[in-house]
């Protein structure tokens, strides 16, 4: 088996802010609009999209607000059953993740993340 028969491609790009309303100001003064807006432990989340372009910008004190601030990549695949099996044989499931569920977008999402050498985190991510 191999991952790359269940990626659909980039679903989105993290961006976490200390600045919520600066953030939605200019991502839509450069022409996104909002798909979807909710909260989530307590801090509001903005996935904004342009074309096929998703990134999902959320608050956290956590955020650097620097260059190289892009927490992570979540790449849409279209089994996160088979795909969580296939990283963990590989012992590539270096977070010691699970698969989390949110109640995003119409029906969910299901996703767990791992880190890569460089200390990038990737989502691997389903909509339901």
């Amino acid at each position: 088996m191999s991952i790359e028969k269940y990626v659909a491609g980039i679903q989105h790009i993290g961006i976490p802010t200390k600045g919520m309303e600066a953030s939605k100001d200019f991502y839509e003064k450069i022409g996104f609009e909002i798909r979807y807006e909710t909260v989530n432990e307590g801090a509001r989340v903005i996935f904004f999209g342009l074309k096929n372009l998703v990134l999902e910008v959320y608050e956290s004190e956590e955020a650097v607000q620097r260059i190289g601030a892009i927490e992570h990549i979540a790449i849409d695949v279209e089994d996160i059953e088979q795909v969580y099996r296939e990283i963990c044989g590989l012992n590539l499931n270096t977070l010691q993740d699970e698969i989390h569920q949110l109640p995003f977008w119409d029906n969910g999402v299901r996703f767990f993340t791992i880190k890569g050498p460089n200390g990038e985190k990737l989502e691997f991510s389903q909509f339901l």
